[in-house]
């Protein structure tokens, strides 16, 4: 905490039409805030499912308008008056189809403009241009910073790193739940259907495994984002081909995370790539074992063989290889379940990330 808490009126800026990780720290984010005494304010697609998140936040204080890709004068131009008539001095955005937007009404008002990065994707150049006015840029690890710094999109020195926070209580409060009816060993793993999340090797990780033994079963909880479903088609036949039907479940998604990590032996992240990493970070606090490939996110939060095992990405034998391992040895399960939830609550806590965030507010105010 602030040892001397400045309350600070803060907007925070999310076109997302559906939530995710990024969606859930900015919804945790906004509500811790508010809870510590700050203004907090939110500008929202229309029929955003952020809305239901932001439980603590007044519903004046939320304000829904078009936003697209393309800056929306209209929407803009509202938005710039809303900002205006309740005094926001911080706006705050979190996905790049939105910071045009941030950009204009900090332009038409004294409010300060703060930026996430939440991925790995390169900006574009032109943005070295649209941002300078930027106060501060926060990236959710030290490989999207890095990936910044090689942009020189922005100043090095605007560019700070504040990891994803959790609420860990919430994670394990639900251990005591009782094992599905079949009786069987549960290797998960959670994310949007997408080939960057590598669910394909996931798939043939599982026919590995299955061959060896039948007392194990593999859901992937997600959703497919994609315009005509084709990422969920495909895993599908997959899953078809490789005769795993009885073996492999495609979930869809399921809004209690929480309470279904508990009924994973284990939490496979098998990502081509990964700029942080928040479900293994909450697979770690539910006391879920981790297996994940080498990714940028999954190095920065795994301590390798202490709190999770890493295996090189896409090799699917390693992948199988950890799986089995961990399954045949639960006391190996238990020491790495043990040390991670010791890990997430030092490095990954929510009030570390509001902490550290409620500073850089008062930083940028403060000017």
């Amino acid at each position: 905490m602030l040892e001397s808490r400045r309350i600070m009126r803060i907007l925070q800026i999310c076109s997302a039409r559906e939530i995710g990780g990024g969606e859930r720290h900015l919804a945790d984010l906004a509500n811790e805030l508010t809870k510590r005494g700050h203004e907090m304010f939110a500008a929202l697609s229309p029929g955003s499912p952020l809305r239901t998140e932001l439980s603590s936040l007044a519903a004046s204080n939320i304000i829904e308008l078009p936003m697209r890709n393309a800056l929306n004068l209209s929407t803009a131009m509202k938005l710039s008056r809303f900002v205006r008539d309740n005094k926001i001095e911080i706006v705050h955005a979190h996905i790049a189809r939105d910071y045009p937007l941030a950009v204009f009404v900090t332009g038409t008002s004294k409010a300060r403009l703060v930026l996430t990065r939440h991925v790995l994707f390169a900006m574009n150049p032109i943005h070295k241009l649209t941002l300078r006015r930027t106060a501060r840029v926060i990236a959710v690890s030290q490989a999207v910073a890095a990936a910044l710094r090689e942009r020189a999109i922005f100043n090095r020195d605007k560019i700070v790193v504040i990891h994803n926070g959790i609420d860990v209580d919430r994670f394990t409060k639900g251990r005591e739940s009782v094992r599905e009816e079949s009786g069987k060993l549960r290797v998960g793993t959670i994310g949007h259907l997408a080939p960057i999340k590598g669910f394909d090797d996931f798939i043939r990780v599982a026919a590995i495994v299955c061959r060896e033994r039948g007392d194990v079963e593999f859901i992937i909880v997600g959703e497919d984002k994609s315009d005509h479903r084709e990422n969920r088609r495909a895993l599908e036949k997959l899953i078809d081909d490789l005769k795993l039907n009885q073996q492999v479940k495609l979930s869809g998604w399921i809004e209690d995370i929480a309470s279904t990590l508990v009924t994973f032996d284990l939490f496979v992240s098998s990502a081509r790539a990964e700029p942080f990493g928040l479900s293994i970070v909450e697979a770690m606090a539910a006391g879920v074992p981790v297996i994940a490939t080498a990714s940028e996110g999954a190095r920065e939060i795994i301590d390798a063989s202490q709190t999770g095992l890493l295996v090189p990405i896409g090799d699917v034998e390693a992948m199988a290889k950890a799986v089995t391992s961990l399954l045949d040895d639960i006391s190996e399960r238990e020491r790495l379940s043990q040390n991670a939830e010791t890990a997430v609550r030092e490095r990954f806590s929510l009030d570390q990330m509001v902490t550290k965030t409620e500073k850089i507010y008062a930083e940028v105010v403060a000017g």
